[in-house]
């Protein structure tokens, strides 16, 4: 009998490369500064031409083509991010529209860093009831919510894309278990005030800067030490699989510091944790895509081997996905 598996993976990144010192400048930080304080040492930033849905569907071209099947045999899109190209309509449209993917329902998700862990449960979801194949992508280009000043946010993020194809086989990469959890009372942690019905952008704001990403960074690290340990640990109980038995953890790319510490917390005693922020900074919601796909084809899989995969950020949210390569 056929199973939902991962069939292939991909993503990309832009041309343009933006080192610290470039990004630190208008910050008062250097280079030596953020690397000290984040591990990140340089990140993407997307060309003033391309949008989120043109980053989502260079990566989802490169997953197709790895799963080796067409765009007109997607069942559904599912885009994951914080960043669409207009309010609405959907980029995900945008996105169908560019892989000439007719037949494929398509629509976003925004749980924000999260995003692509809920995108992945969304897109099960509709293939339990639709049968075919999912793309699943996760696009973010913060570059153009950052504000240049900001030290505590403009240090910390890229632009990019990563993707992953779902679909019926006998064999491959499976999801074996997901889990889904937001802690509203902490929407106040990580925001972009202004652009919205609840404050429309008016002269006013853009003088405030209230268009920009704000997070209360302090909080937003406690929330991840505090919660995101204890979450995995019960997640992994209701997986029926213990700590020892996983081989990999794939976290958001948030902060490498901040990595190291929720690792040593997981106790994950045979896991190898895989980063991309050094060179891709924190991607948003492409950042667990964007490093899936990397450890994959650098070969760091190997058949049977559980990867614990854990998404954190606004909302706040977190979410987990145990995958059986």
């Amino acid at each position: 009998m056929s199973d939902v598996r991962i069939l292939g993976t991909g993503a990309y990144v832009p041309d343009r490369v933006v080192l610290n010192d470039e990004v630190g400048a208008a910050a008062g930080v250097d280079d030596a500064w953020i690397t000290r304080k984040t591990g990140i040492r340089q990140r993407r930033y997307a060309a003033p031409g391309q949008a989120t849905s043109d980053l989502a569907a260079e990566a989802a071209r490169a997953a197709l083509e790895a799963a080796g099947i067409t765009a007109d045999q997607l069942s559904v899109i599912v885009v994951a991010t914080s960043t669409p190209d207009r309010p609405q309509p959907p980029t995900a449209a945008y996105v169908q529209q560019r892989l000439g993917a007719a037949a494929a329902a398509a629509f976003d998700v925004n749980a924000v860093c999260s995003g692509s862990v809920f995108a992945l449960s969304a897109a099960e979801g509709v293939l339990a009831r639709r049968g075919g194949h999912a793309l699943v992508i996760g696009a973010d280009i913060y570059s153009r919510i950052l504000d240049p000043t900001d030290r505590k946010t403009v240090i910390l993020f890229g632009d990019g894309a990563g993707a992953l194809v779902l679909g019926p086989a006998q064999s491959g990469p499976r999801i074996r278990h997901s889990a889904l959890h937001t802690f509203g009372e902490m929407s106040h942690l990580i925001e972009v005030p202004a652009g919205g019905s609840r404050r429309p952008l008016d002269p006013a704001g853009l003088h405030e800067g209230q268009q920009y990403f704000a997070m209360i960074g302090r909080e937003v690290r406690r929330f991840v030490n505090d919660h995101l340990p204890q979450l995995a640990k019960q997640f992994l109980h209701e997986a029926g699989v213990i700590p020892d038995d996983i081989r990999h953890f794939v976290p958001h790319q948030a902060n490498g510091i901040l990595l190291q510490e929720v690792f040593d917390k997981m106790a994950l005693p045979h896991a190898t944790m895989h980063q991309t922020l050094a060179d891709h900074a924190n991607t948003g919601a492409a950042s667990i895509p964007l490093t899936l796909d990397a450890a994959a084809r650098q070969g760091a899989f190997n058949p049977g081997e559980l990867i614990l995969i854990a998404g954190f950020g606004g909302g706040m949210a977190a979410g987990l996905a145990l995958v059986e390569w």
